[in-house]
């Protein structure tokens, strides 16, 4: 395990997660789309107009970073603690984490309200369906990187 597979691993879930997420609210399935959401966020941070092309401009840089730093986050964590890397079991208590961390302060931060509720009463439900993607896609990486 290094470093590099970490980050690799959390890119490639993240942009399994983006894809699903954009998709889902193009189809009108998911509320908010995590690009659109993360652009919002940083558009405002920079006191800059919110026009879509720059939300998305800035909101797909930003979930990628995010990815990334969950992935070096996992491979600081699995060598403190000494654990498989490709654990189905660990991979799923991380994200576990990382959905509860969404819910209870990422969205919050962004303005999304408590669970995310400015996005609908579902917002937790789709953002675990999309927690489940990032586990998935992480679980993958790990396998073949």
């Amino acid at each position: 395990m290094s470093a590099s597979e970490g980050i690799i691993a959390g890119i490639l879930a993240g942009i399994f997660m983006g894809i699903v997420s954009e998709i889902g609210y193009r189809l009108g399935v998911v509320k908010a789309s995590l690009p659109i959401v993360d652009g919002s966020f940083a558009a405002k941070l920079l006191k800059v107009k919110p026009e879509t092309w720059r939300v998305y401009t800035l909101g797909a840089p930003v979930h990628l970073v995010t990815s990334a730093i969950f992935g070096i986050v996992y491979y600081a964590l699995g060598l403190a603690l000494d654990f498989e890397p490709s654990s189905p079991g660990v991979i799923t208590a991380y994200v576990a984490i990382l959905w509860l961390s969404m819910l209870f302060v990422a969205l919050p931060a962004a303005g999304q309200g408590f669970l995310g509720s400015k996005m609908g009463q579902f917002a937790w439900l789709e953002q675990l369906v999309l927690h489940i993607v990032f586990g998935i896609g992480f679980w993958w990486a790990w396998e073949i990187v």
